[in-house]
């Protein structure tokens, strides 16, 4: 049986405030534990006026908080910002608040041009390439493994559920030579998907933690009552697609009816590209959408993304999605 779970940007809306991004998430995450979600994972993004989950750790206490069975965790933390030591105990910290419920997804890519990069007082290029002994190490300090030579407490011994992430065959390959469960971002990047997930299978190598390959697939999810209205819900994610492609990224838009076909060819294109894992439509249209994507992929677990200017309409989505699935 596929579990479902939610992956949320914590979106900042055009007009709206972080205090409202906040609020927002929070209810989405008790809506995705009442419906039966597996997961609730919030990604780490910085510099970007339209995303407000940069401070991960901070945002999924809020999160833990206002639930009570739901996982909570990052998809994903990119551990080139950060050191090893530092997210072990902000983990462990977790962990310790919200027991059995946490998840550690890592990223390598750092994503930021040079001003992040001296806000930040990293060389992250250089952080990036340290990326697969960072995990090994972060993997040591949550399990009080004596070699690292230095306790992370909070962080010794904690029950962190770890996740590679990646939209390119290094994380597969990554995540098989570790033993790790593996999520491929295929909601914007899903180029690699199929090479990526048979790669981490066939090279996949038992651990303690992970005994067998567990593969998450990424899709955006837009549901209503009819084509039309799933068109135009989706409208404001693909206009932050167009804005950040532009080089003018924002906080999330209004929905726009019409907004793909307005466009001139070259971006219907590049947003026919990016989101070939998107269900968008009506209950069954989606339903049957979903089901190819399983199919294909033989994915364990489905997340879905897929932000929406009005907070209730993407809970409402996920309502209709999760309850023709089920049927």
């Amino acid at each position: 049986m596929t579990d479902f779970s939610i992956l949320d940007l914590v979106p900042v809306r055009e007009g709206g405030t972080l205090s409202q991004a906040f609020e927002a998430a929070r209810d989405l995450a008790v809506a995705a534990e009442q419906l039966g979600c597996k997961r609730f994972w919030v990604a780490e993004h910085h510099a970007m006026d339209g995303i407000a989950g940069g401070a991960t750790s901070v945002v999924l206490a809020h999160i833990g908080n206002a639930t009570s069975t739901i996982r909570i965790g990052s998809g994903g933390i990119m551990l080139p910002n950060h050191t090893p030591f530092q997210i072990a105990e902000q983990f462990r910290t977790l962990d310790a608040l919200f027991p059995g419920r946490v998840d550690l997804g890592l990223g390598r890519a750092p994503g930021a041009g040079p001003e992040l990069q001296r806000a930040l007082r990293k060389d992250l290029h250089r952080a990036a390439e340290m990326f697969p002994q960072d995990v090994v190490e972060l993997r040591a300090l949550l399990e009080g493994t004596p070699a690292v030579g230095i306790r992370a407490t909070p962080g010794h011994g904690a029950a962190v559920e770890m996740w590679m992430l990646g939209s390119s065959l290094f994380g597969a390959q990554l995540a098989a030579q570790l033993g790790l469960p593996y999520a491929f971002a295929s909601h914007f990047a899903p180029d690699h998907l199929d090479t990526a997930i048979a790669l981490y299978r066939r090279n996949f190598t038992p651990s303690a933690t992970c005994p067998q390959p567990r593969v998450m697939a990424a899709m955006n999810l837009f549901v209503a009552d009819t084509e039309d209205e799933a068109q135009t819900l989706a409208s404001s994610q693909m206009q932050s697609f167009v804005a950040l492609r532009t080089g003018a990224p924002g906080r999330l838009r209004p929905p726009v009816a019409g907004y793909r076909e307005s466009l001139p060819p070259t971006a219907q294109a590049m947003l026919r590209h990016i989101g070939q894992a998107s269900a968008i439509g009506t209950p069954q249209t989606v339903r049957d959408e979903v089901q190819r994507f399983i199919a294909r992929t033989g994915a364990d677990e489905i997340v879905f993304a897929g932000p929406t200017f009005d907070p209730a309409a993407r809970i409402r989505s996920l309502e209709l999605a999760l309850d023709a699935l089920a049927g």
